[in-house]
């Protein structure tokens, strides 16, 4: 059972140091048994109090991390419900799947889809996380191979998909050191599934038919010493696997029942056949709670939206997600292409980025860093000013690109015009349009002199 925020507070050093950014020790006790807080941030813990204390600072879902390097993908570590009670920490993984009776020609497309579809957008790269190869022929020596084709020819994280132990070290031979996950213990297998993960270091996904079946599972493997671990609640109904994905949630946060603390895995491409439906299914488990999500395949009209909301359900509510402060460069611009700043809200600047593509006129975008604040709102915090633009566009090398000296801002900051031309010599300050959709007409008309 997890310790009180009291039983926890008695293991405290009880120096009310503030070290921890928590006021008080007490403070401090009661954030780590409500989830809220990690014992790593007092730095005056003893060993043996930390000892005591790992499963009561544990998140309430405990955090999992599967493949190595930059590209490892961390799922878990969720202590709320609703994001807008905090936010939902480690983003969910997109896997596409691959089975080793598939032609190679199939393969390589599919492998060759999962390195291709990856997106920009506001400063950061969309793009899918695993490949989870299936045995589907029950050949050893066939899915080792396909596991290190994969492994050579991406640097995918992997899914190793079979319910026999001896297929599952096959995978792992050939792809170990890139800590896959093991799909699936079972209630047949999870003795030898439990040494193959002790054994090389790697999660495993636990799979039950139901979730009673599911909490004797993990007990099991706990017990045998594998902590890193998956649930896959086994329904393949979009309707009860939502309610599964919603009770082992509600369990591991409301009632701190450890047995159901791990992320999940879900399966989309057991559901259906059709891969708009599927993609819709994908949709539903992104926002309740999938921590990876399998397609059956990648197609960019999908793949697309679905990396979208997934930044959007992700991005902190409390902190507005923003645009790298810099110069942009929309259609190839040249040295007689108008110039316009706005803020560095991220919603903010796709609009305007997109009603200047959309215009087909080759333009400077000068962003400027308002920390993710909209322009009305920058401009009445005092940080989308005179004061403050001037200095930006000096310092930004603006000047070095254009032969001429126009700067557009944007109508809601059109009283800072008159403050902008005596900070900024030589140049002519020209009001735009107050919304984005009048940023076409308006630079269709625009001229360098």
């Amino acid at each position: 059972m997890p310790l009180t925020g009291i039983e926890i507070f008695k293991l405290l050093p009880k120096t009310n140091c503030k070290d921890c950014g928590v006021p008080t020790c007490l403070a401090f006790a009661m954030a780590l048994a409500a989830g809220k807080a990690e014992l790593s941030a007092c730095p005056h813990v003893s060993e043996e109090a930390k000892a005591k204390l790992s499963e009561a600072s544990a998140p309430p879902i405990i955090p999992v991390t599967i493949g190595v390097g930059e590209r490892a993908l961390k799922i878990g570590g969720q202590t709320v419900l609703f994001r807008h009670e905090k936010r939902f920490d480690n983003p969910c993984g997109f896997a596409i799947l691959i089975s080793d009776t598939m032609p190679e020609a199939e393969v390589d497309a599919r492998l060759e889809r999962f390195k291709t579809l990856k997106y920009e957008r506001v400063g950061l790269t969309l793009r899918p996380d695993l490949v989870a190869l299936k045995c589907d022929s029950s050949d050893a020596a066939k899915f080792e191979a396909l596991a290190a084709k994969v492994k050579t020819s991406s640097d995918a994280n992997i899914i190793l998909m079979s319910e026999k132990p001896e297929i599952l070290a096959a995978g792992l031979k050939a792809c170990a050191d890139r800590k896959p996950l093991l799909y699936a213990a079972t209630k047949d297998n999870y003795a030898a599934v439990a040494e193959l993960a002790k054994a090389n270091k790697v999660p495993v996904a636990v799979k039950a038919a139901t979730l009673d079946e599911l909490v004797q599972l993990t007990d099991e493997l706990s017990k045998a010493g594998v902590k890193d671990l998956v649930l896959d609640s086994g329904s393949r109904q979009l309707r009860q696997a939502f309610q599964d994905q919603v009770v082992i949630r509600s369990a591991a946060l409301l009632k701190k029942f450890r047995a159901l603390g791990y992320p999940t895995i879900v399966f989309p491409a057991e559901m259906t056949d059709d891969p708009m439906k599927e993609a819709l299914f994908a949709a539903v488990f992104v926002a309740k709670y999938g921590g990876i999500i399998v397609l059956s395949d990648f197609q960019g009209h999908s793949m697309f939206p679905l990396l979208v909301e997934r930044l959007n359900i992700y991005t902190d509510p409390q902190r507005p997600l923003a645009t790298t402060e810099g110069i942009y460069e929309i259609s190839n611009p040249t040295e007689n292409s108008p110039v316009l700043i706005t803020s560095n809200f991220s919603l903010t600047y796709f609009i305007v980025s997109g009603e200047i593509e959309n215009s087909k006129v080759p333009c400077w975008l000068l962003v400027k860093d308002t920390e993710g604040l909209s322009v009305m709102t920058a401009w009445a915090a005092g940080k989308f000013v005179a004061d403050a633009l001037a200095p930006f566009v000096k310092k930004s090398g603006i000047a070095d690109k254009v032969k001429h000296r126009k700067l557009t801002i944007p109508g809601h900051a059109a009283a800072e015009s008159g403050g902008l031309e005596e900070e900024l010599a030589g140049w002519k300050i020209e009001v735009g349009p107050r919304e984005g959709s009048l940023i076409p007409a308006y630079l269709k008309q625009w001229k360098p002199d």
